[in-house]
């Protein structure tokens, strides 16, 4: 199926992408964090206000521009929560001229594993900072844990600097232990990920030994060794850079394409991998074609691993870890782990899709999870409703829903190529909206802010979001995400968010959200209207509309001066002195902001309360000849 995003060239996308970067001229310091924080935000499809992403490129920076801690706290299948692995990135930002190949990466790499490694002393406070976290991390690591230097450039890398790679991955993990890994990531990266496949005449192809049997002409089945599946996964990345890209066609990136390793699968693989294949349900790929080729090889044409994210993702860091650790000794023990998992097997499935298009991948992606606690209805949501979202926001409210992080940077790229597009001038990120309804609608301001996997698909706020609360009202949908897309912007027009010049702003973007709505629920509730979701969203859509913008104004107004004050010490209603503040978080104001229980009862959140019930009365007072602030909001809310 050919799209949009399929007649953008690299050479448009890689431009349009860099704009914003080299916007206004920035020094070079600059030019390369920004850089940096737009390729690792969009590759691990975070924010760019992320808590846990650390600046600390410049003078005495250890090597390191930009770093992020990916927390690795996850649901299980019941929706309880999971402790995995951390992991962090440390990224060296090499922009244009900055970048010299191999002497680059080897040099640059040395820097930051001597850095790891205490060797470097003279560092900036920022970077003391960060080294201070990354050294605590090193004595709490688990088997699980992982720290990964990525190298941000603009195009892919040679196979010569890949070679490098695997030589300052070895020197790492000699000197800081089997954790250590080293990426590259490119705009390249990001611009594949836009695509729905590759261009005719550029299909990757890569091999795999395996011993499957045909059983009908699309379909093989059979087992493939540990082994084997390991050095398949290796070429893989090899040639695209990006392991992840392998799991596009099972779960889009910004839906959990970074699966999380399963602890009992690890448990299998570390101790017992020769009986792998006894205990694993196995994995399915869909191919554009494959073909036979000597001594049980079959080069695969576009694989895609559509079932088995955890178990290939556990295998590949397993075998990482112990295969990929270095040193020239012996050692018995890890010599017999080899053996037993050169016996180990997992039950593998290939598909022959053809260019039949995305049906049938999304059938076989569906039927092929039947296993596991995924539902249909989550599948229906993963394939067609973001898309039907994508294309309903694009017709009813002419706004692009970015769908996948990077694919605003494509839709611009191709709107230059081809001056008789419709043009598009707003934008927003479907998952984003999704934390921006979870926190207003759902009261879940709190997790919003502190994580992003109960608001994936399948998982405990959204499964809430999208079940049907109240009979015959219509599910979430299209204008659910436009109330939620208004409202964020209305937020940044207020500037919430990281860098806000008013510091009661800064970490409070979801406490906003959920300031509006509980303030609009009251207004509705003394308008005798009955409260829901729906009716929310709806009033929040009339607000915005209105030509006038006295009555929005006032309610985003009232909401504002809630959180500011509520930030304010000495206010008399002020966070800092909750209960819950002083003794349960220390007096910890990001812990306490992230709070799962922030500000949904008097007994959590006692101030929080107090204050909107206040604002809430002053909103009905009638001041001078003019009538109450309540009244102006119901007269456009709900029309009377």
């Amino acid at each position: 199926m050919t799209t949009e995003a399929d007649k953008v060239t690299f050479e448009a996308y890689r431009e349009q992408w860099l704009a914003d970067v080299r916007a206004e001229q920035p020094s070079t310091i600059d030019l390369g964090r920004r850089f940096a924080s737009k390729l690792i935000t969009q590759w691990l499809d975070i924010e760019a206000g992320a808590e846990d992403l650390v600046f600390c490129d410049g003078s005495g920076d250890g090597g390191i521009d930009v770093a992020y801690l990916e927390r690795s706290s996850a649901e299980d299948e019941s929706g309880q929560e999971a402790a995995m692995g951390d992991t962090w990135y440390l990224v060296q930002s090499k922009y244009g001229s900055a970048f010299k190949g191999v002497k680059s990466l080897l040099e640059e790499g040395q820097k930051i594993v001597d850095t790891l490694d205490g060797k470097r002393t003279k560092l900036s406070s920022l970077a003391e900072g960060l080294l201070e976290r990354l050294v605590n991390f090193k004595l709490r690591a688990g088997e699980q844990d992982k720290m990964r230097l990525v190298f941000a450039t603009e195009v892919p890398l040679s196979e010569e600097e890949k070679r490098a790679l695997q030589d300052l991955r070895n020197l790492g993990r000699g000197r800081l232990g089997a954790y250590f890994d080293v990426e590259a990531v490119s705009i390249d990266t990001i611009y594949q990920r836009t695509l729905e496949g590759p261009a005719p005449g550029e299909r990757l192809q890569v091999t795999m030994k395996t011993g499957l049997v045909p059983s009908g002409k699309d379909l093989l089945v059979g087992a493939t060794t540990l082994n084997d599946l390991y050095e398949f996964l290796k070429a893989y990345r090899n040639k695209t850079g990006d392991l992840d890209q392998i799991y596009e066609k099972n779960v889009r990136r910004f839906l959990g394409g970074r699966g999380k390793v399963n602890k009992g699968i690890a448990d299998t693989l570390r101790h017992a991998p020769e009986q792998f294949g006894l205990y694993n349900n196995g994995i399915t790929l869909v191919v554009t074609d494959f073909s036979s080729m000597a001594n049980g090889e079959y080069n695969l044409v576009e694989p895609f691993i559509v079932n088995g994210c955890q178990t290939t993702r556990t295998i590949w860091d397993v075998c990482r870890s112990k295969l990929e650790a270095g040193g020239t000794g012996s050692s018995p023990e890890l010599e017999d782990w080899e053996r037993r998992m050169h016996q180990g097997v997992v039950v593998t499935k290939i598909v022959r899709v053809g260019d039949r298009g995305e049906g049938l991948v999304q059938a076989i992606t569906r039927y092929t999870n039947s296993q596991n606690a995924v539902r249909e209805k989550d599948f229906v949501t993963l394939t067609s409703d973001f898309r039907s979202w994508e294309r309903k926001m694009r017709d009813h409210y002419h706004v692009f829903l970015e769908i996948q992080r990077g694919g605003w940077d494509s839709r611009t790229a191709y709107q230059k190529q081809h001056p008789e597009a419709e043009k598009f001038t707003e934008m927003a990120n479907a998952f984003d909206l999704l934390k921006v309804y979870g926190s207003g609608w759902l009261m879940e301001a709190g997790l919003a802010f502190s994580k992003n996997a109960p608001f994936l698909p399948n998982r405990s706020v959204y499964k809430r979001l999208v079940e049907q609360i109240t009979e015959g009202e219509a599910p979430f949908g299209i204008d659910d995400l436009h109330a939620a897309y208004r409202l964020q912007r209305a937020a940044d027009t207020y500037k919430f968010g990281r860098g806000a010049p008013e510091l009661t702003r800064r970490q409070t973007r979801f406490l906003f959200y959920l300031v509006v709505l509980d303030l609009l629920r009251d207004i509705l509730t003394k308008a005798n209207v009955k409260v829901s979701r729906k009716a929310c969203t709806e009033a929040l859509a009339k607000l915005f509309a209105a030509t006038d913008p006295t009555a929005i104004n006032a309610l985003l107004d009232c909401a504002v001066e809630t959180v500011d004050t509520y930030l304010t010490s000495g206010s008399g209603s002020s966070v800092f002195d909750e209960p819950s503040f002083k003794n349960s978080f220390n007096g910890d104001l990001n812990g306490y902001l992230k709070w799962e229980k922030l500000g949904k009862t008097e007994s959590d959140s006692p101030n929080l309360r107090q204050l909107l019930a206040a604002n809430k009365l002053n909103m009905g007072i009638r001041r001078g000849s003019q009538p109450p602030l309540r009244q102006i909001i119901q007269g456009v809310a709900v029309g009377s």
